[in-house]
């Protein structure tokens, strides 16, 4: 004991000197408490950020879903057959339904009797394009021409009543524009055969 006390005391050797070093851990080695809870806590955590994510994308697909499903629904579903913004004039014709007779035809008639020609053919030139744009879906607008109106009719009509609405418009244009006469017979036959060459599709409103 002596000589370990003087040894201690001897200045010039060193001490004790404390010191840590770094080991692997054998399969024997007991896992230290803290470390399985930090573990413990880090699979938790994971565990709840992989269930959010996953609620998150199976929520962004449902919301994709219900979008397709509405685009799908629109363009499958029956088509509005009156135009969006439908025009009440084309020019200065009012073309509104609730501004001609329930027979167009008849009323014509009435009006050819009366020698009222131009008036005849402007009403059956109303009411068909009161037809067009409102029964047939045609997107006619207030600023189309003649021409423009059966270019676009064409699209929408089959060709006898295509062929109808060209002589219709034809005649219009002779008498008001060109001031010219239409025989009798003619007038008197587009009034007869209109109803029936400007009838709605089934199903849709007139």
């Amino acid at each position: 004991m002596q000589a370990a006390s003087a040894v201690e005391a001897d200045p010039l050797l060193g001490g004790f000197e404390k010191g840590r070093t770094l080991k692997f851990k054998t399969k024997d080695s007991k896992p230290n408490e803290d470390d399985v809870n930090w573990w413990l806590a880090l699979f938790k955590n994971l565990s709840f950020g992989l269930r959010l994510v996953v609620w998150l994308v199976v929520a962004g697909l449902f919301i994709l879903a219900l979008l397709r499903l509405r685009d799908w629904l629109k363009r499958s579903g029956p088509a509005t057959l009156q135009a969006p913004d439908a025009p009440t004039h084309i020019g200065s014709l009012d073309i509104r339904p609730e501004s001609l007779p329930d027979d167009i035809g008849l009323a014509a008639r009435h009006l050819l009797e009366q020698g009222a020609l131009r008036a005849a053919l402007s009403l059956l030139y109303r009411g068909a394009l009161s037809r067009l744009v409102h029964a047939h879906g045609v997107p006619i607008r207030a600023a189309s021409t003649e021409r423009d109106c059966l270019k676009l009719a064409a699209a929408h009509l089959p060709p006898a009543q295509h062929a109808f609405l060209a002589e219709l418009v034809s005649a219009w244009q002779a008498v008001a524009y060109a001031h010219r006469e239409l025989p009798r017979d003619d007038a008197t036959q587009l009034c007869l055969r209109f109803e029936a060459a400007m009838a709605a599709p089934a199903g849709a409103r007139a």
